[in-house]
């Protein structure tokens, strides 16, 4: 038999086995134990049959593993609305034809989505056709004019030849009406070849562009679309009346980076629900916002209310095999155990957990997922 200070190496193990199964941070939130003792000799990076996960120190290492002590503490209570991100109407327009017609290229050629575009830059050219009886009518009435606009030409020049033997009076009218019918041949004579040019209405860039040479265009179509990428808005909904007046601060969901500011609440519900209007604002001054119009986001508003919980990185709480939100503690050395939790969101990358925690739990705030998809 081999000996170790002293002792059986049987008798050994035994005084050290109590140590391995009560690993510090392994109580849940009513103080039970969580760390139950298991039968399998895990010595690499596995799953094993109680759900808890063995990650060699080695391991620990590479994959980033970083824990930290939950204490408890207070925090702005937060809520979840559905929303999404619209175009500001100050700082965005849409392209329109008045009349309808054959569309033709700008200075600049035909814009594409995402093109750069300047306030009354024109973006194209829509060239109107008339029906043929219109046409010829039009056609008619300027030859016509023409012809009147010569014969009126010819009396000025005969009159003013005679000028001391006429009345004066009748040349000054024989100039008046040369210069009627000589305006009136001009306006037909443009109308006959007009073009409208398309205009972009702000600055900004083109979301949308429905248009191509030769297209024919109806009144009133949307050809292109001019939004400020860096003025957009997010429209939130929401069932309770009272919450505008609870709402201070707001964050999107997944999106760091970006600051809402809350502008107001309609004061008529919109298919049973009361939209709510945020402004979307860079956190660092003078970079892109990382949203789109027509993105669905998910909107996370901090109350007036205080909530108890314990404060953890977002990245904490990862999703079972079950899609329940857990989180990892830290059981032993290199023996981590799934705790299922409940929490709320406080902004894009912090929690708070509500209820699954207790005081001195060592949680995973670095690399949870990789802990995760251990099998």
């Amino acid at each position: 038999m081999r000996y170790v200070l002293g002792l059986p190496i049987s008798f050994s193990l035994g005084l050290l086995s109590p140590l391995v199964s009560a690993a510090p941070g392994a109580h849940g939130p009513n103080g039970e134990h969580l760390d139950a003792p298991t039968s399998v000799n895990a010595s690499g990076l596995m799953r094993l049959p109680d759900g808890s996960v063995n990650v060699p120190m080695l391991a620990q290492r590479r994959l980033g593993i970083r824990t930290q002590l939950t204490l408890e503490s207070q925090a702005a209570a937060t809520i979840e609305l559905s929303g999404r991100v619209v175009a500001d109407p100050n700082a965005s327009g849409k392209v329109q034809s008045v009349h309808g017609g054959r569309i033709e290229a700008g200075p600049r050629g035909l814009p594409v989505a995402g093109q750069s575009v300047r306030q009354g830059e024109v973006l194209a050219y829509v060239t109107h056709h008339a029906d043929p009886y219109a046409l010829a009518s039009q056609q008619a009435q300027l030859a016509e004019l023409r012809s009147g606009r010569e014969l009126a030409a010819q009396r000025v020049q005969r009159l003013q030849s005679l000028e001391g033997s006429v009345p004066r009076k009748e040349i000054e009218a024989a100039r008046a009406e040369l210069q009627s019918l000589s305006a009136r041949e001009k306006s037909i004579g443009a109308s006959l070849a007009a073009r409208e040019p398309l205009l972009a209405p702000v600055t900004g860039v083109i979301a949308r562009a429905d248009a191509s040479k030769g297209q024919v265009v109806e009144a009133r179509e949307v050809l292109f679309e001019v939004v400020d990428p860096a003025r957009v808005l997010v429209e939130a909904t929401t069932a309770d009346p009272g919450l505008p007046a609870r709402t201070g601060t707001a964050h999107l969901q997944g999106v760091p980076g970006v600051t809402l500011q809350l502008i107001g609440a309609a004061r008529s519900l919109r298919d049973g629900v009361l939209p709510m209007t945020f402004r979307a604002l860079p956190e660092k001054s003078g970079t892109a916002l990382p949203l789109a119009v027509g993105q669905p986001v998910t909107v996370v508003a901090s109350l007036t209310e205080q909530v108890k919980g314990f404060v953890l990185p977002a990245q904490a709480v990862v999703r079972n095999s079950a899609n329940e939100p857990v989180v990892w503690i830290k059981s032993g050395a290199e023996r981590y155990i799934p705790q299922p939790v409940q929490y709320r969101s406080l902004d894009a990358a912090t929690v708070v957990v509500t209820q699954g925690l207790g005081a001195d739990n060592r949680v995973v705030v670095q690399g949870a997922p990789l802990i995760a998809q251990i099998r």
